[in-house]
């Protein structure tokens, strides 16, 4: 449009002018060739417009050049440079579920390990994907996730305390059971660090009268932690005479964040 302009401005024997002086030189010097004698001479208006448009035609050229390079840099880079893309297959999740076989699922109470923390683990949680538990690029070890990837991890867990009156339970046993002082659920990490670190715990303090055939509490607590690979989590409770593990109601798991 710029030539357009220009060939309807000038007539035909102005464009005789660009071949007085070479254009390459005048161009180069355009911000210092201007003077009222030259601004008065029009070959010198028909080059000072046509070197104006040639330089702001190769300055656009330059940015789209550049913008190209910058383009293909990109895509050149590696893997590790980038942001991996958020996909299905690269997503970090695990929904582990009670086992019903309570009895096997629970620590002995007495642990002389050093990376015991507080409480009993729970050893075998249900993960085959049975009813709602999965792993998905995430590994169960011992009752522990491993986590695979540094980042954010949403982390939560629910325990269900369940007491039934049993006529045939010791009675020392059965008043101990009845009145606990506190129901705690824990959730710990694992690291190079001996002992286990307390993330997050969850308790209240109940008792149940005599005259009561049961008594039913759930604990549920949920968070954000910063994990690193090879960081291990696991879920501990109190009293686990009377933890019922129904896949339903306990239940732990994890998924990444960013």
């Amino acid at each position: 449009s710029l030539l357009l302009q220009l060939r309807d401005t000038y007539s035909k024997s102005g464009i005789a002018c660009l071949t007085s002086e070479e254009m390459g030189n005048f161009i180069q010097n355009l911000d210092l060739t201007e003077s009222e004698d030259r601004v008065a001479d029009p070959c010198w208006q028909v080059k000072w417009h046509l070197g104006k448009l040639i330089k702001k035609m190769m300055s656009r050229s330059y940015e789209e050049n550049i913008s190209a390079v910058n383009a293909e840099r990109a895509l050149a880079l590696p893997h590790t440079d980038r942001q991996p893309p958020r996909s299905p297959v690269n997503r970090i999740a695990a929904h582990l579920t009670g086992n019903s076989n309570r009895r096997n699922s629970l620590s002995p109470r007495i642990d002389s390990s050093p990376r015991r923390g507080n409480g009993q683990k729970i050893n075998n949680w249900e993960s085959s994907r049975k009813g709602h538990s999965f792993l998905h690029n995430v590994e169960l070890r011992n009752g522990e996730l491993v986590i695979p990837q540094t980042g954010f991890y949403y982390i939560y867990s629910q325990t269900y305390f369940r007491f039934r009156e049993n006529e045939n339970e010791d009675s020392d046993l059965l008043a101990q059971i009845r009145n606990p002082k506190q129901l705690v659920q824990y959730v710990y990490k694992l690291t190079n660090y001996p002992e286990p670190i307390l993330l997050m715990k969850s308790a209240r303090t109940s008792c149940w009268s005599k005259k009561a055939e049961y008594g039913l509490y759930s604990i549920y607590q949920g968070g954000v932690f910063q994990l690193k690979r090879e960081d291990r989590i696991f879920v501990s409770v109190s009293n686990g005479d009377i933890v019922d593990m129904d896949k339903e109601a306990s239940f732990f798991g994890a998924f990444m964040i960013g």
